[in-house]
């Protein structure tokens, strides 16, 4: 279950940027290709965080889409599954742009209002 290695790293850049201040929220982004099953994320974390600053933290998932953009004739698809021939012109050389990320996109402090703006990859 990687999922437990996801909520592992995950907490291990809150802890960084929380500094020892409790943590309310905080928002990820997840690639579709991450393939992350949120019960078994949601579990992981609850554990994993238990009794640091961020037990009982809101965690709110963005999944992202798989995009790729294709070399041959530049068209771009997205799509919830790794995309491997390009809808435009049918070829095969295509760059993955987005679907496998894990960010770290904020989180909101316990004692303050305002998020803080972490923007960073996880993993």
């Amino acid at each position: 279950m990687h999922e437990f290695g996801v909520a592992a790293a995950v907490l291990e850049a809150v802890d960084a940027r929380a500094a020892g201040r409790g943590v309310r929220a905080l928002r990820l982004h997840v690639g579709a290709l991450q393939r992350l099953d949120r019960s078994v994320f949601d579990q992981a974390f609850a554990m994993i965080a238990d009794g640091g600053v961020a037990q009982d933290a809101a965690v709110d998932v963005v999944e992202v889409a798989v995009e790729v953009r294709c070399h041959g004739c530049a068209a771009t698809a997205t799509g919830p599954e790794l995309i491997t021939t390009c809808p435009g012109c049918a070829g095969h050389d295509l760059e993955l742009v987005a679907g496998d990320d894990l960010v770290l996109e904020s989180i909101t402090l316990a004692d303050r209002d305002a998020p803080v703006r972490a923007e960073q990859e996880v993993g």
